[in-house]
């Protein structure tokens, strides 16, 4: 029989299942998330609360900080990472060529650079990150490295947009930008427009994920908030709901740049920090569950 199981931390992970288990993997969630609930301090919902949308193994971190607040999780992957047509040159690059500044905008960019640097040997790197979440995926190897590699810049506000504007010029100005396929040019035009001499490779690419479970799309449509990591996730959310002007729930976006892209796609209630980061985004899934509460509490009254 299928099984449903419950990690360290409050998440609910319900895998693919024939649609005549379907029945009794619903009890068996509604089970398991009550006795979660009673094994801890109270919980506002025996049901999940938050659907986590990143590539399945990235919501640990998120999961963690809602644990926090006795705040349920729904795992429900929606996108998944792939090698982009540049991903094999990229340590050959950095072996052959040296470079004022890499900039690395999100935190797969940073993850795909770490492993391509260390086949490279690790030579001496200067880094401009977009922001905190992107810095934090170097911070073991900061710790490791004897300064080989270097977070050097991080702009006034973390969008590439404003990035592009603030790198301070150095050296040779010579940049080197590992990006996803999917990425905009807003980067290297404006680092080309301020004399950058820029290379951009896409290393990485984000697809939406297939066949997703309809019982599981059955919790996460009822689910108060769902948490989006990138543009790429929100189209794959809005791809699966078919009708996002009829779905009124709430979407908690890490940053502006995917807060944005997620009213563009006519999502509703949608809530974003100014700065990108796991901080930032707890915040805003908290207002968005504080806002939900509020309305039903409406309703009944």
């Amino acid at each position: 029989m299928a099984s449903v199981f419950l990690p360290s931390r409050p998440a609910i992970v319900i895998p693919r299942v024939p649609s005549q288990k379907r029945r009794l993997l619903l009890s068996s969630f509604r089970l398991l998330a009550s006795s979660a609930s009673s094994s801890s301090s109270p919980s506002p919902s025996s049901k999940p609360e938050v659907v986590v949308t990143r590539e399945r193994g990235k919501n640990a971190k998120l999961i963690s900080s809602l644990e926090k607040h006795n705040i349920f999780c729904l795992e429900v992957p929606l996108v998944k990472h792939t090698e982009g047509p540049d991903a094999d040159k990229l340590s050959a690059i950095l072996s052959d060529s040296e470079f004022d500044w890499i900039v690395i905008t999100s935190p797969e960019a940073a993850a795909v650079f770490l492993e391509a640097w260390k086949v490279a040997g690790t030579p001496k790197v200067r880094i401009g990150v977009v922001g905190a979440g992107t810095a934090s995926i170097f911070q073991d190897t900061l710790e490791s490295t004897e300064q080989s590699l270097e977070i050097a810049f991080s702009p006034s506000k973390a969008t590439g947009k404003v990035l592009a504007s603030e790198l301070p010029k150095y050296g040779q100005n010579k940049v080197l930008y590992p990006a996803s396929v999917k990425a905009g040019s807003e980067i290297e035009e404006g680092l080309s427009a301020r004399g950058f001499d820029i290379i951009r490779m896409n290393t990485y690419n984000t697809i939406a994920a297939k066949d997703v479970d309809e019982t599981i799309l059955e919790f996460a449509l009822s689910t108060p908030v769902v948490a989006v990591a990138s543009p790429s996730a929100a189209r794959a959310w809005v791809k699966l709901i078919r009708e996002p002007e009829n779905w009124d729930n709430s979407v908690a976006c890490i940053g502006e740049t995917t807060g944005l892209a997620a009213k563009r796609l006519g999502l509703k209630n949608v809530y974003y920090p100014k700065n990108p980061g796991l901080e930032g985004w707890v915040d805003s899934i908290l207002e968005a569950l504080r806002v939900h509460h509020q309305r039903q509490k409406a309703l009944i009254c």
